[in-house]
């Protein structure tokens, strides 16, 4: 008997395991029913048409066509102005960036699942780290704008509080998977809970905390930026005040200078992190 004379047997013996439950497929029907009718409702409730997409990619070209040849400062006291924004974002994205991680290697301990037995106690931790991550910077900078006047003050403390969360939860994460063997090995020779943790478990976390804190640096250069529109200094004050005075050639020339920061913070966070890792790794060899 071939192939096909056993299939058709098997299906007259057991129609049902060849055929599609009627409830699945009910369930199949309502769920894509379910993403259509809310795909069209945002397109029609938030006013997509073909004539207002062409209106304005019409008006992004015009303003793109600002874009070369890139604008040049004539004189020392611009130059100086927008290199003291820039400098202030990065400072901040520094500062920020430093305080959130002081604060959170500690707290990371809390919600690491091979550190901290106490299951309320982590579990009460991570929520807190969820609830800091919940607010976006810009709420946070606002707030803080509210309680300490304008500037890169306000910045500062605004992504230092939200590295505070993002970087607990991916330090505890850090933690939790090191390997249990130098653990053990250490448990077994008499040592300490701290002593596990400083010689087994940090030489094999502090690589990844030191890489998610670099990484953390070059995205709150970034964030600096936006942060900076709503009144916390930096470039991006400087940035908002040319859109709003339609400077747009100054606008694209700054923009360019942030990207401009970012390479070289993305290429010294990359050196950085192959040197300290590969020096962790030459080490364990």
């Amino acid at each position: 008997m071939d192939n096909a004379s056993e299939l058709n047997a098997a299906r007259q013996l057991v129609p049902g395991a060849f055929q599609t439950p009627l409830r699945t497929k009910l369930r199949r029907i309502a769920v894509w029913s379910a993403f259509v009718l809310l795909t069209g409702w945002c397109l029609w409730d938030f006013g997509f048409s073909p004539s207002r997409i062409m209106e304005g990619l019409t008006r992004f070209g015009s303003v793109l066509s600002f874009m070369f040849p890139p604008y040049i400062w004539q004189t020392w006291e611009e130059w100086s102005e927008i290199l003291k924004g820039l400098g202030e974002t990065v400072a901040m994205a520094f500062m920020g960036t430093l305080l959130g991680a002081v604060v959170a290697f500690p707290l990371a301990f809390l919600g690491a699942k091979n550190i901290m037995p106490f299951s309320w106690l982590r579990l009460s931790a991570r929520r807190g780290f969820d609830a800091l991550r919940a607010v976006e910077q810009i709420i946070l900078a606002l707030i803080f704008i509210r309680a300490f006047g304008l500037g890169p003050l306000a910045g500062i403390l605004a992504i230092a509080v939200s590295e505070v969360g993002t970087l607990s939860k991916l330090f505890s994460e850090a933690i939790e998977n090191t390997s249990k063997k130098p653990v053990d090995g250490l448990k077994a020779s008499g040592s300490g809970n701290l002593q596990t943790i400083r010689f087994a478990i940090l030489p094999q976390a502090l690589p990844v905390i030191l890489s998610v804190i670099l990484y953390n640096f070059e995205s709150n250069t970034r964030s600096g930026t936006i942060l900076g529109i709503v009144g916390a200094g930096g470039i991006g004050f400087l940035l908002a005040d040319r859109i709003s005075a339609y400077k747009w050639p100054e606008a694209w020339s700054i923009i360019f200078l942030i990207i401009l920061t970012v390479y070289l913070i993305d290429g010294l966070s990359g050196f950085l992190r192959k040197r300290i890792i590969g020096q962790d790794d030459r080490k364990q060899n």
